[in-house]
C-alpha cells in the first residue's frame, strides 16, 4: 500500500486505507466542493510503524484486554504506548514519501494543519470526533513529520482506547492515517448541520460562526454566532449574535494563539447575509451528494472564499430515526440553536 494518497485518488469508501477525515476530504474534493489541497499519510504507513512497535513490545494485544472502567491501568497504558510512538524513528521509505509530498503541496513555504483520520471515525453509527489530535499551522517538513507521530499516538490516548473498548470495536481493525492539508488563514469559520441538532427537524440548516480560526468555535473556547435558515426557502428565522470575547489566528513561529477582540467585531456578525446563503447552498450539495444529514466544518478564507474542512454523518438523530418517528418541523426557531458548542477537533 502507498504512504501517501492525494485528495483526488480517494473517496469515502477508502476509510480503511485514508481514515475517516481522509476519505471525506477526498470525497468533496472528487465531488466539487472547495476544500483546501492536501494528502493523506495512509493506514499503510501506519502499519509499517507499527510492525516495528509490536516487533519491540505488543501494542494491540494490550490495548484489546483493557477494562474501559480501570481508569488507572487506562491511564498507564496510554502513557506508555504514547511514548513508545513518539520515540520509535519513522520507517525511512515512510518519511521520505510524506517529505515528497509535503514539498509538492506547499513548496516548502505554505503552513499545514495535520489531522488524526482513524479508520473508525466519522462512521454512520459512531463518532470519535475530537478523540485524536489535530496540530494547525504547522511550518516546515521536520514539524509535520513530528506530528504525524503525534497523531499516530493519539489513537492511543485514554479517550480514543476507552471509547473503543466500549463500543466492542476489535483493536485489530483500528488503524490511523493522517491528513496534511494547507491551511486556511480564516477571516471567520465555524460548523453547519443541515438538520437541527436540537430537534431533529430536516427543514433547516443551523450555522454556527465567529471571527478566526474554527478550532475557537469547535472547542468551545467561543460562543458563536447563531442562524436558522430554511433549507428550501432560505429564510433566516434566526439570528444570535454573541458577544465574541476573542478569536485563535496563526501565531508566529507555528501553531496558533488566541487574541482579544475589541470594538464592532467582538458584537458585529461573522457572516454577512449572502454568506449565509452560500453556506446554505453548499449545505445543500453536500446534503444531496451523501443522501442524508452532515455535520460540517467550514472557513471562509480573507478573499471571501468559501472552503470545506470536513464533513460527517449528523449520528444523533440519525440513531433516534431508527427508533421513534422524526419530530415535526418546529415552529420556534430558537429551538435549533445550541446554547454551547463543543468537544470536537
Amino acid at each position: 500500500m502507498k504512504a501517501v494518497a492525494w485528495f483526488k485518488e480517494v473517496g469515502i469508501a477508502d476509510r480503511p486505507t485514508v481514515g475517516g477525515k481522509g476519505g471525506s476530504l477526498g470525497e468533496l474534493t472528487q465531488a466539487g466542493i472547495a476544500v483546501p489541497p492536501g494528502f493523506v499519510v495512509t493506514t499503510g504507513a501506519f502499519e509499517q510503524y507499527l510492525e516495528a512497535l509490536e516487533a519491540r513490545a505488543p501494542v494491540r494485544a494490550k490495548v484489546s484486554v483493557l477494562d474501559p472502567n480501570d481508569h488507572g491501568a487506562v491511564t498507564k497504558l496510554s502513557e506508555e504506548l504514547r511514548r513508545r510512538v513518539i520515540e520509535e524513528p519513522m520507517p525511512a521509505a515512510v518519511e521520505q514519501a510524506i517529505l515528497e509530498a509535503y514539498a509538492e503541496l506547499t513548496g516548502g513555504e505554505t503552513p499545514v494543519a495535520v489531522r488524526s483520520s482513524a479508520t473508525t471515525e466519522d462512521a454512520e453509527d459512531a463518532s470519535f470526533a475530537g478523540l485524536q489530535d489535530t496540530f494547525l499551522w504547522v511550518l516546515t517538513g521536520a514539524d509535520m513529520v513530528a506530528r504525524v507521530r503525534e497523531c499516530w499516538g493519539s489513537l492511543y490516548s485514554v479517550e480514543s482506547m476507552c471509547y473503543r473498548r466500549k463500543q466492542g470495536l476489535p483493536e485489530d481493525g483500528v488503524a490511523m492515517a493522517v491528513v496534511v492539508q494547507t491551511m486556511v488563514d480564516a477571516r471567520c469559520a465555524g460548523v453547519m448541520f443541515t438538520r437541527s441538532p436540537l430537534t431533529g427537524d430536516k427543514s433547516v440548516i443551523t450555522i454556527e460562526g465567529a471571527p478566526g480560526l474554527g478550532s475557537a468555535v469547535v472547542s468551545g473556547e467561543v460562543t458563536p454566532d447563531k442562524w436558522v435558515i430554511g433549507k428550501i426557502t432560505g429564510e433566516i428565522s434566526s439570528r444570535e449574535i454573541s458577544d465574541k470575547h476573542a478569536k485563535q489566528v496563526p501565531a508566529e513561529g507555528g501553531g496558533i494563539r488566541e487574541v482579544e477582540l475589541e470594538g464592532d467585531e467582538r458584537t458585529q456578525p461573522c457572516l454577512s447575509d449572502e454568506e449565509l446563503m452560500a453556506l446554505r447552498e453548499v449545505g445543500r450539495r453536500i446534503e444531496r451528494h451523501y443522501g442524508k444529514p452532515q455535520d460540517i466544518e467550514w472557513a471562509i478564507d480573507k478573499q471571501g472564499n468559501v472552503l470545506l474542512l470536513q464533513s460527517r454523518p449528523e449520528t444523533v438523530w440519525a440513531t433516534k430515526d431508527a427508533a421513534a418517528p422524526v419530530k415535526p418541523p418546529e415552529e420556534n426557531p430558537l429551538k435549533h440553536v445550541m446554547s454551547i458548542f463543543g468537544g470536537r477537533k
